[in-house]
Order: structure tokens, then C-alpha cells, then sequence
């Protein structure tokens, strides 16, 4: 099932994701996609500012990987843009049960490894560029239930 939901603002954006975070639990994780500046950026810093991270959240682009160990949770937030897919020597599975939270920015590219329960959510611009619909389908019971308790 797929749920959707508009957002009109960044602010709204960043308040789904700390709806989402207030149901968080280990081993979460979260695949984003959509467009440059759909808004999955903005999704990573609302989600790690309601975990408690006080650091400047931006997009790891060029580091793959960004580990933010001060919040209830570690996140592991992941940009595999530049990775063109191959992942094998990355150890990115790994994150999927450290029991952190794991966001992936453009996870459609590597979507191979990815864990068969998993949050997915589209990004998508619309003609109102203020506005963005988020296409969200969760995999797996323990998403199902979170999709239920947020949305």
C-alpha cells in the first residue's frame, strides 16, 4: 500500500520527518528519492534535529557516508548519488543493523542492497514549486505500523 501526502513548505517537510522520528526504532531504515532539491536533505536534517543531533546536517555527497553518534539513536545518513550503483566494498549493509537509523538519499540507484524491510519515500516536485508529494510505501510489518501511526 502507498500513502501520500503534500508538503507546501520546507517546514512541513521537516515535520513529517519528526513525525516519522517519534516512532523510530533500531535498524530503521529510510530510502529517499526524487529530484535535485525535491527536499531529501531537508527530510535528513528535520529527522536527525527531533533524534537530538545538534550538528549541522548536510548532504554527504562526497563522503558517501555521515555518522551522527550524539542523538537517541545513531544515524547513518547515506548520499550513494556518485556511487553509479556499485557499492559491493562499501560495507553499507553493515549499517542496516547497527542499531541506528539509516536514511539513504537517491536509494532508487542502489536499490539491489537494499534490505527487503525498509521505509521507501518519492520525492516529487510539483508545478507549484513550493509543493512537494511524498509517495510513501513501507516494506515489511514494523513499517506498515509506523505508516499507520504518522499518516
Amino acid at each position: 500500500m502507498n500513502y501520500k501526502l503534500a508538503t507546501y513548505s520546507e517546514y512541513e517537510t521537516i515535520e513529517f520527518a519528526q513525525n516519522l522520528e517519534s516512532e523510530k526504532f533500531p535498524n530503521m531504515v529510510i530510502c529517499l528519492e526524487g529530484d535535485l532539491g525535491s527536499g531529501k536533505t531537508v527530510f535528513a536534517k528535520g529527522f536527525a534535529h527531533a533524534l537530538g543531533i545538534d550538528e549541522a546536517i548536510t548532504s554527504p555527497t562526497f563522503n558517501i557516508i555521515k555518522e551522527y553518534t550524539s542523538g537517541e539513536l545513531p544515524l547513518y545518513h547515506m548520499d550513494v548519488y556518485r556511487l553509479d550503483g556499485k557499492v559491493e566494498d562499501l560495507g553499507i549493509e553493515e549499517y542496516f543493523t547497527k542499531g541506528g537509523v539509516v536514511i539513504i538519499e537517491w536509494a532508487d540507484m542502489i536499490s539491489d542492497y537494499l534490505p527487503e524491510e525498509r521505509l521507501d519515500i518519492k520525492i516529487k516536485i510539483s508545478e507549484d514549486e513550493d509543493k512537494r508529494v511524498l509517495v510513501i510505501t513501507p516494506h515489511g510489518r514494523q513499517y506498515e505500523d509506523l505508516c499507520e501511526a504518522v499518516l
